[in-house]
């Protein structure tokens, strides 16, 4: 089913919190199949915000005003200072959980309408909401026609009987609720939510890798999300507590050091797989509480490569283990796309195909023109993917399935995030 994008013109607005950052970018239409420019760009060192989750409300609120406050500035001729009123934010994947369904509906002989389709998604969206998770993504992954499968899209075929796999994924109630007060508090209002992973497929693929299967690797500071794509859409979602800040306090307390100080060593010398020159090569280690001009400490490139190594592994085992779990199987296909800030450490390619025995490449946003090189890398594929999902999916938001399906009480009846709780 293809979404009608928005019109040229409109102003996009994305933001993405993240546990090592918060990024905005501003962006406008720019033609009528939905393509954009980024016109604003605001980015911050995230306070408050640990592993995904919010930990402090002032300080969260504080950095997310920084960042949409940067991007608006650039953006100011556009917007002609006019503040930002709507966002389109992430869902950390550490809050979300995935859920399939296939809904059966009978069509009898008649051809298959937009609202047979629409009834087929509203009645998953009924079986799978509860008290404490709200929906954020309602996606229709493949339709089944009388008895034969593999049918994208069924609009104005005959059939008696048809039936639509269905992939929600929906949010921890408490976790998004408490996001959202941050933003609300920075004046924003939320018009659409998707999960980071997705986000950063939706940035970072080209549609051959969706098509085929193709699994993104999210690895953020605080959690590293996957998201499996076949068949042009996402079919399965999930992720891990794990991600480059933890390889950081592996660092600073392996080598006695301070986070900062472990940070700036992971980022300039730190690489996922050992080289020959690494024992040869020396590197000055600042000690805690010491003063670098009178100790200086210098050790071994290696003892870094072997802080670095082990814990990189550890999330590319804790992946493919999700992976087999997910009983997906050969759906999975054999690429995958490595997105993130954390997944720019040298070698880590090389030792994702070592564990998951795929081919992998490293992922950065395709689908927007002219990013500046210092916003161009896999560290900015959500927020660029956020922007996409909003230009060209909005229809898979829950509250425009509802508002659309027919039964009138439906949408009353369904408590929906976006219009009555919040």
């Amino acid at each position: 089913m293809k979404h009608k994008p928005k019109p040229k013109g409109s102003v996009l607005a994305a933001l993405d919190i993240g546990s090592s950052k918060i990024a905005c970018f501003i962006a406008r239409i720019i033609d009528d199949e939905g393509g954009f420019e980024v016109l604003g760009i605001g980015h911050q060192a995230s306070n408050g915000i640990k592993g995904g989750t919010v930990i402090d409300l002032e300080a969260a609120e504080a950095s997310i005003r920084q960042a949409v406050n940067a991007a608006e500035h650039m953006a100011a001729q556009t917007i002609k200072g006019y503040p930002l009123r709507e966002v389109v934010i992430n869902v950390p994947g550490i809050h979300a959980q995935s859920h399939s369904f296939g809904v059966d509906i009978d069509v009898l002989g008649h051809e298959v309408t937009d609202h047979d389709i629409r009834r087929a998604l509203a009645r998953a969206q009924t079986q799978a909401l509860s008290t404490d998770h709200e929906l954020v993504h309602t996606i229709a992954t493949g339709f089944t026609v009388d008895g034969h499968g593999g049918v994208r899209d069924p609009r104005g075929l005959f059939t008696q009987k048809m039936q639509a796999h269905i992939h929600l994924v929906t949010g921890d109630t408490g976790a998004l609720r408490n996001i959202a007060t941050c933003i609300e508090r920075s004046h924003l209002d939320i018009t659409a939510m998707c999960l980071s992973s997705y986000a950063a497929g939706l940035a970072s693929l080209v549609e051959d890798e969706m098509d085929l299967g193709c699994t993104v690797i999210d690895m953020g500071g605080g959690v590293t999300s996957l998201a499996v794509f076949q068949g042009g859409s996402m079919i399965y979602a999930d992720s891990i507590p794990v991600g480059g800040q933890h390889v950081t306090s592996d660092v600073a307390r392996g080598l006695t050091t301070t986070m900062a100080a472990a940070e700036r060593l992971k980022t300039l010398y730190g690489s996922a797989m050992a080289s020959s020159t690494d024992e040869s090569e020396l590197i000055d280690v600042p000690q805690i509480g010491e003063d670098p001009d009178v100790a200086p400490n210098h050790v071994p490139r290696s003892l870094l490569v072997g802080i670095i190594q082990p814990r990189l592994e550890e999330i590319f085992e804790l992946v493919r283990a999700r992976l087999d779990d997910s009983g997906l199987g050969s759906a999975i296909g054999r690429r995958v796309v490595l997105t993130g800030g954390a997944s720019q450490l040298p070698g880590l390619r090389d030792l994702g195909q070592h564990v998951l025995d795929k081919q992998v490449r490293l992922g950065r946003p395709l689908r927007v023109g002219a990013l500046p090189e210092a916003v161009s890398g896999p560290a900015f594929a959500t927020t660029a993917g956020l922007l996409t999902f909003i230009s060209e999916h909005a229809d898979e938001m829950p509250a425009a399935i509802m508002a659309q399906a027919e039964p009138g009480n439906l949408f009353d009846r369904v408590r929906l995030w976006l219009r009555e709780n919040w």
